[in-house]
């Protein structure tokens, strides 16, 4: 009924107000949000969404209600049920837009580089990889993440220094194969240290937090803790391996004195 009564006074040409921010019929916020107009509803009819301006019986939507369902779609995404979604939204503190600035923080690369475009021709000269070895190499290149297809022999280089780094390691003499063994290594070990800082981070910092109802004058304390997380962990993780490095390298080098000392 309400969509009929929309529809006939649409079709009377009804001009919304040109000083109210609400221009878009439920149609056509249904076409800028990507939502259907049926899901729409449905939200409004939970209180998820605010009510429209309703002006000669026609509802009119603004950017406000852009930005409530893009924040519903967001939070769908990140696992929550529309019942802890209105939960989130009926705090008056905000909780719901903190959350997700919040996660974005955490999930943020410290740098960012813009990703390189390379033909298999190209890599195979950067890499010195033959036609018959090919296949197999961008098979692990893949696998790692290093090289991503993007169309027929093409692929995309995610972090163009990563690349960078393994086609110096191979100018040094290093097989390209031996190369990715050892981005393979270090990429392991990674995810088993990351495990780490996330855990100690969560069971430090955030459950306490959690512990004492997410207060709003603490978020600001929140939020820089998270954008230091990285750096932290990224600082401890050089320090540590540039110590452990210098130790090895000091023990190969005493191992390789003492066998031409022998040999004398």
């Amino acid at each position: 009924m309400i969509r009929m009564i929309e529809a006939v006074a649409a079709n009377r040409s009804v001009e919304p107000s040109e000083d109210s921010p609400n221009q878009l019929t439920v149609e056509q916020l249904a076409a800028k949000s990507g939502m259907s107009v049926r899901n729409i509803r449905a939200h409004q009819a939970r209180g998820l969404l605010s009510p429209p301006e309703v002006r000669m019986r026609v509802g009119y939507y603004g950017p406000e209600h852009i930005a409530q369902l893009q924040l519903i779609r967001d939070l769908q995404e990140e696992g929550f049920n529309l019942g802890g979604i209105k939960r989130l939204l009926d705090d008056t503190e905000g909780t719901a837009e903190r959350l997700l600035r919040f996660k974005e923080t955490l999930v943020a690369p410290l740098s960012s580089e813009p990703p390189e475009t390379l033909s298999t021709a190209e890599l195979g000269r950067r890499f010195r990889v033959d036609a018959a070895d090919g296949p197999e190499v961008l098979a692990k290149a893949e696998r790692l993440g290093v090289l991503v297809p993007v169309g027929e022999d093409k692929y995309e280089a995610p972090s163009p220094s990563l690349l960078a780094l393994a086609e110096e390691a191979v100018r040094r003499g290093v097989s390209v194969h031996s190369a990715l063994d050892i981005l393979e290594d270090i990429e392991r070990h990674c995810d088993d240290m990351s495990r780490g800082f996330v855990g100690l981070f969560l069971h430090e910092v955030w459950k306490p937090f959690q512990q004492a109802r997410m207060p709003a004058e603490r978020w600001p304390e929140m939020q820089e803790d998270a954008e230091r997380l990285g750096p932290i962990a990224s600082e401890a993780l050089l320090a540590i391996f540039q110590q452990r490095l210098g130790a090895e390298v000091e023990r190969v080098f005493e191992e390789i004195t003492l066998r031409l000392s022998n040999q004398e």
